[in-house]
């Protein structure tokens, strides 16, 4: 019905509602259509912009990244560094070092006064500190740079437990204390030199803070591994230090004042040996109750046969006491004057005959006497002219046409060289010296 014949004016208004409902509902579909449409508009523009946000982070990640891979490869170029100076300067140092040991001992020997033999006592502890820490500071050096590269094998612990009782009763009865190990037969796997140096600062740790009873070493099998026990009667370790003990320069708040020692060590012993157990794979832990002692646990896997050093253990125990070096003719090489004064001072006290040189020429020009032939041959590793003890020592000996007795001094402490002195048969001792056992190797070497 056409608009204009309508004349009812409800109807005309319902129209009308309707129509404008339907105008209504068009824009409204128009309007969110629009809508949708700018919200798409300002996703795109977020999804771009959020896109690029990540992008410049990757980015900066990834410079971040290559930053730090450099700092890394800078900072162990660094430790690596360090560690070569340390051991370039502790060989520097270790020599005059050395000669310092060797003047002190013959000084000792002319002391009849007892205050001049505890001057002299004082003046041998201090070099003796001063020897301590640079060989600790070295150590845990090269241990933090990864260079130490265990040389594992068997070892008897009873030759190990044998040496160090050689090496700790005495200061065990000075304190009076007792220091036992239990006997046992048993080889692990393990570095013997890592190993006992981990027991050394152990054991001495466990003397240090003991005032009264001792100390025991024993063993406990488990499994597949020996446990190693030391427990000590001493001040015991608070619960609240039980990790500080392990940190370099921690020491206990009772070496001086309880137990009366003269020191409390340098703090550095069981930082040692933390590290070299980590090298070593052996877990190093502790139980411990104030006031009534502690009890270290190393444990080591079980070896699998008897081994060598248990002859060469022997051997050192074996020594004899007599010295008997009256008369014996030694040929000295060492290019360090200091050290060779000292050296050769030492060796007169001795009442030994010395002829010295600084390197292979002058040695072998030593032996242009035919009249003078050297009961034994003691040469520092690094002459002049680059010239190495162990060829000097080869030279020397096929120059006589025998296998003269020959020992190496060094303040090198590279396994290059030790492999070298054993593979030609020559004995080893590290610098500075102890006079005593220079002399007890002599004595030795020449039996």
């Amino acid at each position: 019905m056409p608009l204009r014949d309508i004349n009812d004016l409800e109807k005309l208004k319902k129209i009308n509602a309707a129509l404008v409902s339907r105008v209504e509902r068009s824009m409204d579909q128009q309007g969110n259509a629009f809508s949708l449409f700018q919200t798409a508009i300002s996703l795109e523009n977020r999804v771009r912009t959020r896109t690029e946000e990540l992008h410049s982070t990757l980015r900066r990640l990834e410079q971040s990244n290559i930053d730090l891979s450099a700092a890394k490869e800078t900072a162990e170029l660094a430790n690596l560094s360090k560690t070569r100076f340390l051991a370039a300067a502790s060989h520097d140092v270790l020599q005059p070092l050395n000669a310092a040991h060797l003047s002190v001992s013959a000084l000792a020997e002319l002391q009849t006064s007892d205050e001049g033999k505890k001057l002299v006592r004082q003046v041998e502890r201090s070099l003796e500190t001063m020897e301590d820490l640079l060989r600790t500071l070295l150590d845990i050096s090269k241990l933090d740079a990864g260079v130490v590269q265990p040389d594992i094998g068997d070892v008897s612990l009873e030759t190990l437990f044998s040496s160090l009782r050689s090496d700790f009763l005495p200061v065990a009865e000075m304190k009076g204390l007792t220091l036992k190990f239990r006997p046992v037969n048993a080889v692990v796997r393990s570095d013997r030199t890592l190993l006992r140096r981990i027991l050394q600062n152990i054991l001495s740790n466990a003397l240090r803070y003991t005032r009264s009873g001792g100390v025991l070493v024993g063993t406990r099998h488990r499994g597949d591994t020996i446990r190693i026990d030391v427990a000590d009667t001493g001040c015991g370790i608070p619960a609240d230090q039980r990790e500080a003990v392990f940190e370099e320069f921690h020491r206990g708040g009772t070496a001086l004042t309880d137990t009366g020692l003269s020191g409390g060590g340098l703090g550095l012993g069981l930082a040692i040996v933390r590290r070299m157990a980590a090298a070593l794979g052996h877990p190093v832990t502790f139980s411990s109750k104030v006031g009534r002692g502690t009890i270290f646990h190393i444990d080591v896997p079980v070896g699998i046969g008897a081994t060598s050093d248990t002859v060469a253990g022997t051997t050192d125990m074996e020594r004899p006491r007599g010295y008997g070096l009256f008369g014996t003719k030694v040929l000295l090489v060492e290019n360090d004057a200091d050290v060779l004064q000292a050296m050769t001072s030492l060796l007169e006290r001795w009442q030994c005959v010395v002829r010295a040189a600084t390197s292979t020429d002058d040695a072998l020009d030593m032996l242009g006497d035919t009249d003078w032939v050297p009961d034994i041959v003691i040469a520092d590793q690094h002459l002049d002219g680059g010239d190495l003890g162990t060829a000097t020592i080869a030279e020397v000996r096929d120059y006589l046409g025998r296998p003269v007795p020959a020992l190496i001094v060094t303040a090198d402490a590279s396994e290059i060289v030790a492999k070298a002195a054993r593979a030609d048969g020559i004995e080893l001792m590290r610098k500075p010296l102890k006079p005593a056992q220079l002399r007890a190797l002599l004595a030795h070497l020449l039996a």
